[in-house]
């Protein structure tokens, strides 16, 4: 049985992260603490004057192989791994003169960060630690009788530990902090793992894991029932996770969510100035345009009424204008790679409004991977960075595209990739006028697309719906040409869809005596 209150005699510090160590020691040495440590850590403690003996003098052996064999000794792991109740390991440790270690701070070679430099193969094999997580699994696995300390941010903690019970941990943080150790040494083997199956061109190994760091807590999850929380994986890709909060209150789980969806596909538009609008992780509108602030009314007039407490992205620095536009309707969040003193003056005086900074654009086409849980496991896929220009589209009917409807058909097809599957756009001009997303029937979403369409032009007094003469995108194909028919009754005057369909010439057919011009482009863009 585990004591509750273990007097720390003797701690071995050796750490990368030098961050604290120097408050650290001088706690330490303050309790009486014998402090074993290593290479730049022994020099920065006794630097600072704090007491402090060398390993090598500790296990009375040298580091060899540049310290690659340091710590890996049986004065030091019989120290850890040690039963301070088992009187046989009492007794091996007396014959073989083995001190007891009562505390272990460690945090490992810093691959992770060597990795994100972009250092080479070797530079990051020599970062990858050996001792550091033999130590800390040994200790953790001890956590009766010792200490473990892999992070900085716990030093505080156990100091305080420390003088509320003068010189004392205590069981219930000692289990706290092997927790937290064990689930360090899983996520440094992750990033080791998963860089060495890159590396082999191994994309799915046979065993794989995730790990993420630094928990923000939420209030809640998709529903108050819910309990929830991000984790960040370290990715820097610019974004949500990664922004910077100018103003508002705390992001939620779904504003998380909504927000990511945002952001990513108004990164699709790196060419002009672009807004989207997104409405419960569908866009509600999405424009282009010579100017963000006209772009965001094109985006807005899409649907008016959906776009009231959404989240609106924007890939170029918002202006003034923009903002002003922006608050005269409650939005949720507002997600841009900067602002500019004009808009953060404007957007200051809506205080629930949070405001994110990103830094920079995400790139589209670069290659990454999502995760969803199923029962009993993962589904893992590549992100779908797929992306059609006008080199890949074929024409499959008697009339040509003109130019404005195949710009407006590249623009759809790229909507079309973050829209809830079954997934139906009309463009005209550079915006959105009609999104019909998540329907069970490819028919269905055409008409409700349509049908909102219809009831804008109305609210609006437009003579009539934004559908007539726009272009339509279908994310998958038409499978009968129903479909394609509906989106001609709205009034589109060109399609753009993968093609693939056993009845894809009865499609076609149907396009061409409508007078419709098609393109097929070969690719998919399922979202579900």
């Amino acid at each position: 049985m585990a004591a509750d209150l273990v007097r720390v005699s003797r701690a071995l510090i050796s750490v990368s992260d030098k961050t604290g160590l120097i408050e650290l020691g001088k706690a330490l040495a303050a309790h009486g603490v014998e402090i074993l440590s290593t290479g730049g850590t022994a020099k920065a403690l006794a630097a600072a004057g704090v007491p402090v003996k060398e390993v090598a003098d500790h296990t009375g052996f040298p580091e060899i192989m540049d310290g690659r064999v340091k710590t890996l000794h049986p004065a030091i792991h019989g120290g850890l791994l040690a039963l301070r109740d088992n009187a046989e390991h009492v007794a091996a440790m007396e014959k073989h003169q083995i001190a007891p270690i009562d505390l272990l701070v460690v945090n490992l070679y810093p691959f992770e960060s060597t990795l994100a430099s972009g250092a080479g193969y070797d530079d990051c094999v020599e970062n990858i630690d050996i001792g550091g997580p033999a130590m800390i699994r040994a200790a953790s696995k001890n956590h009766g009788h010792v200490a473990t300390v892999v992070d900085p941010e716990d030093y505080a903690e156990l100091i305080g530990e420390l003088d509320a019970n003068k010189g004392a941990t205590s069981y219930a943080l000692r289990r706290k902090l092997a927790s937290i150790a064990y689930a360090r040494t899983a996520a440094y083997d992750s990033a080791i793992s998963t860089w060495l199956a890159a590396e082999i061109g191994d994309k799915y190994p046979r065993r794989i894991t995730f790990s993420g760091a630094a928990p923000q807590i939420m209030r809640y999850g998709e529903n108050p029932h819910q309990s929830a929380a991000y984790y960040s994986s370290g990715d820097p890709r610019p974004g949500v996770g990664n922004a910077e909060q100018i103003q508002g209150k705390e992001l939620s789980f779904n504003n998380l969510n909504d927000t990511d969806a945002a952001f990513e596909l108004v990164a699709e538009f790196d060419d002009k100035p672009a807004i989207a609008i997104i409405k419960h992780a569908n866009p509600c509108g999405v424009a282009v345009a010579d100017d963000l602030v006209t772009a965001y009314k094109r985006a807005f007039a899409c649907d008016t009424v959906s776009a009231f407490g959404g989240i609106i992205a924007a890939n170029r620095k918002l202006d003034g204008a923009t903002a002003e536009e922006i608050s005269k309707i409650f939005t949720e969040v507002i997600i841009a790679p900067e602002a500019d003193e004009d808009a953060l003056k404007v957007l200051a005086a809506k205080k629930n409004l949070r405001l994110l900074l990103t830094h920079g654009m995400p790139d589209p086409n670069a290659a990454a991977r999502t995760v969803r849980n199923v029962a009993g496991g993962y589904l893992v896929q590549d992100k779908d960075n797929g992306r059609v220009t006008a080199a890949d589209l074929k024409v499959v009917t008697k009339r040509q595209p003109t130019a404005q409807e195949l710009a407006d058909m590249l623009m759809a097809f790229r909507v079309c990739k973050h829209v809830k599957s079954n997934a139906i756009i009309y463009v005209k001009d550079g915006a959105t006028v009609g999104i019909g997303a998540g329907q069970m029937s490819r028919v269905d979403s055409a008409r409700i697309a349509a049908s909102k369409s219809r009831d804008m032009a109305e609210a609006a007094g437009a003579s009539q719906p934004g559908t007539i003469g726009s272009v339509v995108a279908s994310d998958a194909f038409f499978p009968f040409a129903d479909g394609l028919l509906s989106a001609a009754e709205a009034g589109a005057t060109a399609v753009i869809q993968p093609g693939g369909s056993m009845r894809d010439d009865e499609v076609i057919a149907a396009a061409d005596e409508k007078g419709l011009a098609m393109v097929m482009t070969g690719m998919r863009h399922f979202r579900h």
